[in-house]
């Protein structure tokens, strides 16, 4: 198939390599530069008519140069000659003005990928605006005719993007890849005497053909939807609470949040100084592989150019590792994990987690207590770890969902609900760089009417 760029790697490689040479050219110390291109296509649909339509042709190149230890940064979206010099010579003299950083710099040359795999990243979808209309209208329609009381959407959505870069450094480093990410969502709304609710569902993958179904994703989206008609009120208690796999993915990301370098070092985290300690529950354990095929969370190196680690960071609940950049390692007094960027396929795994341990069996686990599907609000402390945020879900009574629940709020630590995790299933899924099943949390405050 044709290529869906303008610039080919090796024009993209030149454009590095000519701002690098105007770097050094005026006595930068170091600089690094990223040159990037994308393209991608939005449309949106609602009730069968067609909302937005958006092309996407984005391009640019980001320089960080280094007089010693100070460091400017600059960027362009003109890849002409002057246009590079330009931006070149605005890190420069942001450079000059800078105050020293004693943690600034390169990376490390022993943790830079120079044999960088192919991951497989690169699937575009070979797909026009009129066949992208036609996958929104189905999956909305598959919505709609679910129940009369799917009464209204708020539509569907067809998303597909392509990119590549190359980044380079002045230590020799030099590496790149294109990369593809494609999704479809809808967002149906429910209606009955007491009221309406919405509810929505999205399936994404690298590779096209991957995607769920668009009528599978409608049909799941409403069924959701329909679950939450008359919800009702709960008194405060206190109680076990089942996170749905896609929020139990959000639990992960609070951990990546506490564990990182940045909030490490700042002293804005409730995990400072808990390296090889206990942080989950003895069972548990975290995987990140940066190194998946095809994953959605994949990369054959950081943001920085650093390899990436196929590592436990929790292994038997205890914390073995933080997710450190160049720049939060040397803060700390560390080397870099390859994390600039995030967690790359972080998995939560459990020694109790049988496979037939689908989401229905999770319930019977449950017993009584709260399954959670929606949480609203930010309210968390990463230096304390207090957790409270508003939420929608179900009553759960024997093992059996007994009525939908609305305006509640759920509440603990996430220092003790980490270390509370008693049940995680094998009802698997992926949300950006998370992997995780659904999760049973013991003794969380439910705050009710």
């Amino acid at each position: 198939m044709a290529s869906p760029f303008t610039f080919t790697a090796e024009a993209l490689r030149e454009l590095a390599e000519q701002a690098l040479a105007r770097a050094r050219a005026r006595g930068a110390s170091d600089a690094v530069v990223e040159v990037s291109e994308s393209v991608g296509l939005s449309v949106s649909t609602r009730l069968a008519k067609v909302e937005t339509i958006e092309h996407t042709r984005d391009k640019g190149l980001a320089v960080t140069v280094y007089l010693g230890k100070r460091r400017g940064h600059a960027s362009t979206s003109d890849f002409a000659p002057a246009a590079i010099a330009q931006a070149v010579d605005a890190a420069y003299e942001l450079a000059r003005f800078t105050a020293e950083d004693d943690a600034a710099g390169l990376p490390d040359e022993d943790t830079l990928q120079r044999t960088p795999p192919d991951l497989d990243l690169f699937h575009p979808w070979e797909i026009d605006t009129e066949a992208a209309i036609r996958i929104a209208r189905d999956c909305e329609r598959a919505a709609l005719a679910v129940s009369p009381q799917i009464v209204n959407s708020e539509g569907a959505n067809v998303y597909t993007s392509s990119g590549h870069f190359v980044l380079a450094n002045t230590r020799g480093f030099v590496g790149g890849y294109p990369y593809s990410r494609h999704s479809i969502s809808v967002a149906p709304i429910a209606g009955d005497a007491r009221g309406m609710q919405r509810d929505d569902w999205y399936t994404s993958a690298r590779v096209p053909a991957e995607l769920a179904a668009p009528e599978a994703v409608g049909e799941y989206a409403a069924r959701r939807a329909l679950a939450r008609l008359s919800a009702r009120r709960l008194r405060t208690r206190r109680v076990p609470v089942l996170f749905e796999a896609p929020l139990a993915c959000g639990l992960l990301g609070n951990f990546v949040q506490a564990a990182s370098g940045g909030a490490l070092y700042r002293k804005a985290s409730f995990l400072v100084d808990a390296l090889d300690k206990p942080v989950f529950a003895d069972h548990i354990s975290l995987h990140e592989d940066p190194y998946v095929p095809r994953g959605v969370g994949s990369a054959p190196f950081d943001e920085e150019g650093v390899r990436g680690l196929t590592r436990d960071v929790v292994s038997g609940g205890r914390l073995t590792g933080y997710f450190l950049a160049t720049y939060s390692a040397r803060k700390l007094g560390m080397k870099s994990t390859g994390n600039a960027g995030g967690a790359y396929n972080l998995e939560l795994r459990s020694t109790l987690t049988r496979p037939e341990d689908d989401f229905r069996a999770m319930l019977r686990k449950l017993g009584t207590g709260l399954l959670v599907t929606e949480l609203i609000g930010h309210g968390i402390n990463y230096v304390t770890g207090d957790y409270s945020r508003g939420a929608f879900g179900f009553w759960v009574e024997r093992g059996e969902i007994a009525y939908p629940v609305e305006e509640i709020t759920i509440a603990g630590n996430l220092r003790e609900m980490f270390r509370h995790i008693v049940a995680v299933g094998a009802d698997r899924v992926q949300r950006g760089g998370r992997i995780c099943g659904s999760v049973i949390v013991e003794g969380m405050t439910i705050g009710g009417a």
